[in-house]
This record gives C-alpha cells, structure tokens and sequence, in this order.
C-alpha cells in the first residue's frame, strides 16, 4: 500500500564505509565500539547495527536491555554493551541474551549476580563494564567510594570485571583540559582496581570528538600502562557527521579534522513531497496565528510533514527546505503534519515533486548541525527526534 510521502533514506554502505575510516584513524592504538543506541541516533537499528558489523564492528553499543535484544536478533556474533545499565528484573534477560551490562551501583550487581547465579553461570564468567564518574556526575561510582563495589567481583562469584568506562563529557573542547583532568581521574581509579587484585581487559573511554581529535594514542597509553585494552565508542562520527569543536583549534581547524569531513559520509536523507500548489494574493495570512502575512501575490507548496514527523516548530518563517535544487523558504507555524515552502521564484514546482529537509539536492545541501542552529539544538536530537511514523528506507 502507498504511504504518506514522508520518509527517511538510509544508506548502509556509507555507514559500513564510516566506520572503517574510523577504525583506521583509530588504528593501531583503540578498537571501536559502534554506537547504535537510541535506534542508531534515528538511523533504525534494524538497517545500521548489521551495517555496522559489515564494516568490521565486533562491539556494538545500545541503552537498554530491551535495544540489546533486537540488537541480538540482528547480530548474534556482536558483543553487545548496555551502556544505561540495567533496572531490576532485567538481570535474566542479559544473562539469557548474552548481553554485557555497564554497572556503577551495588543493587546492580545485585540483580545482575543473581540472574547468574539462577541460570547456573559459572564463576568469572558474566562480563560486566564498570563505570567510573571522572567528573561528570551522571552515572558511574566515585573513586573514592570503588572499596565495596570492586570486593563483589570475588574469585567466587559469577561476575567478571571484563572493563572499565567513562564518559567524556568535554571531548569537544578543544583546549583538552576537562578531558586531561577526567583521564587523571581514571588512572587513579584504575590503580585502586589493579590494589585490589583486579585487572580487568578494556579500557572503554571516548567518543567521536575524543577520536577524530586525536586523543586515541592518549587513551590508548593510559589503557597500556594498566595492561588494558582500549575500545572507543564513536557515535555522530559513524553517521557521518564531525562534531564541532569549541571554542575552536589555534591558529586553525587540524588538516585531520578537514580530511574526515570530507571522506566521512551522512547517513541519512530526510525527504517529503510537495502535495499541492495554490497562488495567493497580497494580504494572505498563511498558517496557524496569521504568522506570516503574504506582501506581494506569492506561489505556496503545501508539504507533507510536520512537527509530529520532527520538523520543528520553531523553523517556520526561519529555515529552508530543498525544492528543485534550490532553497524554498518555511512560511507561517509548522502544523501538527504540513508545512508551507514559498516558492514563488522556483520554477514549475508542482505536485509529487521531491523535497529534502535533511540531506542533498542538487549543489545544495541541508545538514543536521544547520537544524540545530536554527533552532538552538544538537544534531543528536535533530536525528532522534525524527518521528516513528516516518518510514525509513534502506538504499
């Protein structure tokens, strides 16, 4: 049956293509973990997550139990790392699936030991990822508070600590100094872990700012000097987008970093039709509230897509989508599920023509981060926002 035009375009060879630019860059410092969470920031987890295997991922990073499990059906071989952790009664779905779950509190162990120890694991064999909070007070066990949480990971029980993590909350900073101190941090965590008689294989520490800023040799070396491994988890930079840095590098951009924005390729192209075209007259009041009012006799497309589709309400009578190769400027509110593009001065735009609201078309192009200026965002809300109903279409 015809759908409603209003759809994604995903491109799963670019995606396999990203992630082995990236897993050269990191090379031979870090393996990557490709970050799929959150239905691959939008992109559908059903077309990136095998993608990402494809292009060479053995990790693969999801939020939830729950994201695990479709994750597993797509990927049986993949580790599968629950970066959020679990919630209680979950224990047993991860044991069953085979699951690795991130950790920092003791009623998480809790409910991951005893699913393990129901379901007769043997002991040191259940994986779990230890996070550390290095100074962003989100998730993660304090340094100083590590003493009880590391005493249950005893010779006898069903645990393993197979890693330890953190979250780098200024990688995108380009003076490094918040990262420098968080790095800190983590090395003193890390030689509390090995006084007390663990020694756990991977360092998992960095997104895609840490990576394309070249922190991986850093991380790497703080991994090495612990005897670790090192995993970084790239995310934006897998869906082709490199993040932007603040408050910018001195005296200019790393030749690396304009390199990777043009080999690194996006992923997804957002598009809707034009469902029809009226000619107004002066005076016209277009859209909810008479936002905009029409000056001079004005050529309207009407569009199929609206604020429940993600098209944020805040872009009318300030952002342009792409019709004919050329840029057609929002007029009046967003509606629940239209939008109005004046296109008075491009040609012969009718009925069932194309329209790009994220992606290209023709020599013009509309990215994530142009969104989010527009509406004073980050792009990852811009691709997770994307509504359900709009379909997504693996090409």
């Amino acid at each position: 049956m015809p759908t409603r035009p209003c759809w994604v375009e995903i491109s799963a060879r670019s995606l396999e293509d990203n992630y082995r630019n990236l897993s050269r860059l990191a090379a031979p410092h870090a393996e990557l973990l490709a970050i799929v969470k959150a239905d691959a920031y939008g992109h559908s987890l059903g077309i990136c997550a095998p993608a990402a295997v494809r292009g060479g991922a053995r990790w693969l990073g999801v939020t939830s139990v729950e994201e695990g499990i479709a994750a597993r059906v797509l990927c049986p071989e993949a580790r599968l790392l629950v970066i959020a952790g679990v919630f209680p009664g979950q224990g047993a779905d991860v044991v069953r699936h085979g699951l690795t779950a991130v950790a920092w509190d003791l009623w998480q162990l809790d409910e991951l030991e005893g699913a393990a120890h129901k379901a007769q694991v043997a002991a040191d064999s259940l994986p779990v990822h230890l996070e550390i909070d290095t100074g962003m007070c989100r998730q993660g066990v304090a340094p100083d508070q590590l003493a009880p949480v590391l005493a249950r990971f005893a010779p006898s029980s069903p645990l393993r600590l197979e890693g330890v993590m953190t979250h780098l909350f200024a990688a995108d900073e380009a003076d490094g100094r918040v990262t420098c101190k968080q790095l800190t941090r983590m090395d003193e965590a890390l030689e509390k872990i090995e006084a007390a008689g663990l020694y756990p294989e991977w360092l998992n520490v960095g997104n895609s700012a840490a990576l394309l800023a070249g922190q991986a040799g850093e991380i790497a070396a703080l991994g090495a000097r612990h005897g670790m491994k090192t995993l970084l988890r790239p995310g934006l930079a897998l869906y082709g987008l490199v993040p932007e840095y603040e408050p910018g590098f001195a005296p200019g951009e790393p030749d690396l970093l304009r390199e990777l924005r043009l080999r690194l390729q996006p992923v997804l192209q957002w598009k809707t039709r034009v469902t029809s075209v009226r000619t107004v007259p002066a005076g016209a009041v277009v859209g909810y509230n008479g936002t905009f009012v029409a000056t001079e006799p004005m050529r309207l497309a009407l569009v199929a897509a609206g604020y429940a589709d993600g098209l944020d309400r805040l872009l009318g009578n300030r952002f342009s989508l792409l019709v004919h190769g050329a840029r057609a400027p929002l007029v009046g509110r967003i509606s629940m599920d239209q939008a109005v593009l004046d296109v008075t001065e491009i040609e012969g735009v009718a009925a069932g023509d194309e329209v790009v609201i994220l992606g290209s078309q023709g020599s013009q192009t509309i990215t994530a981060f142009d969104h989010a200026q527009a509406t004073g965002t980050i792009p990852w809300e811009i691709f997770t926002r994307i509504g359900a109903r709009v379909g997504k279409i693996a090409v």
